[in-house]
C-alpha cells in the first residue's frame, strides 16, 4: 500500500509539472510596432509566440529619440519628461519574452521595466481574460533606457516613432550595418 501511495503521489507530480508557458504583456513604441522594420521578428514562431492585443500610450511622460549612428529608437527612463508614447500591446510568451530581452540587449543596452499604459484601442483577449476597455489604465514591460549619452534628453522627442517619419532619421536594420 505504501508503495502504491508513493507512486501515486510521483504520477501526480508528473502531472503536475508540465512546461510551464507564462505569458505576458510587452509595450512596444519602435522598430517593433506594426508596419516597422522590426515587426517581423515579434512573430518568428522559432523565437517564441506573441499576439498583439492593441494600442496604448504611456500614463507618465517619456523621452522617446532617436539616437546613436544607427538611428535607434531609446525610451529614456526620465518619467515625467517628454511626451506621452504611443505604441502597440503585445502577449509574448516567455520564450519569446527571452528572445526580447536578448534582441534589446538586456540590461546593457536596455532594461525591461513595467510600465502603466492607457488603452487607445483593444483587439486581443481570450474568453475569460481581462479586456480592458479604452481609457483604462494596464500595466506591460516597455524597454527603456537608464544608460545614454549626455545630450540624448535634449534631443527631439517623440509621441509616437516611425522609421520614416519626417525627422528624416531611418533605422539602420541589423541587417545593413557594418
Amino acid at each position: 500500500m505504501r508503495l502504491l501511495q508513493g507512486a501515486t503521489l510521483f504520477t501526480s507530480l508528473l502531472v503536475c509539472l508540465p512546461p510551464c508557458v507564462r505569458m505576458a504583456r510587452v509595450f512596444v513604441y519602435g522598430t517593433l510596432k506594426k508596419g516597422q522594420p522590426n515587426n517581423f521578428r515579434m512573430f518568428d514562431q522559432a523565437k517564441g509566440d506573441a499576439e498583439f492585443l492593441g494600442s496604448a500610450r504611456t500614463v507618465e511622460k517619456y523621452p522617446l529619440v532617436i539616437a546613436g549612428e544607427y538611428n535607434i529608437p531609446f525610451l529614456l527612463n526620465i518619467p515625467g519628461e517628454g511626451q506621452r508614447v504611443r505604441g502597440e500591446l503585445y502577449r509574448v510568451d516567455s520564450r519569446m519574452l527571452a528572445f526580447l530581452d536578448a534582441f534589446e540587449s538586456v540590461p546593457t543596452m536596455y532594461q525591461r521595466t513595467l510600465v502603466k499604459l492607457e488603452v487607445e484601442e483593444w483587439r486581443g483577449g481570450k474568453d475569460g481574460e481581462e479586456t480592458p476597455s479604452t481609457g483604462s489604465i494596464t500595466e506591460a514591460f516597455v524597454y527603456n533606457t537608464a544608460t545614454y549619452k549626455p545630450d540624448w534628453p535634449s534631443l527631439p522627442n517623440y509621441e509616437s516613432y516611425d522609421s520614416h517619419g519626417d525627422h528624416g532619421l531611418e533605422y539602420v536594420t541589423r541587417e545593413a550595418r557594418d
